[in-house]
């Protein structure tokens, strides 16, 4: 029986940038949720944790979009 590695979307690659994204959404979240200022008014609050937030979509987007070279 022969064996198609063409029948999957995405290759192992794929996936681990996918995890390697959530990882990192995760950890956005996470920055904006340890803020000590007031209701996350503080810089980890508005500006780090977003701009954490916004690298793991970015992340996420080259993870779907990326093919491999044959």
């Amino acid at each position: 029986m022969m064996e198609n590695k063409e029948k999957f979307a995405f290759q192992r690659i794929n996936y681990v940038l996918m995890l390697v994204g959530i990882a990192v959404l995760m950890l956005g979240f996470i920055i904006m949720a340890n803020d000590s200022e007031t209701y996350g008014f503080g810089f980890m609050g508005l500006t780090l944790g977003p701009i954490v937030v916004m690298l793991g979509f970015i992340t996420e987007f080259f993870a779907i979009m990326y093919k491999p070279k044959k």
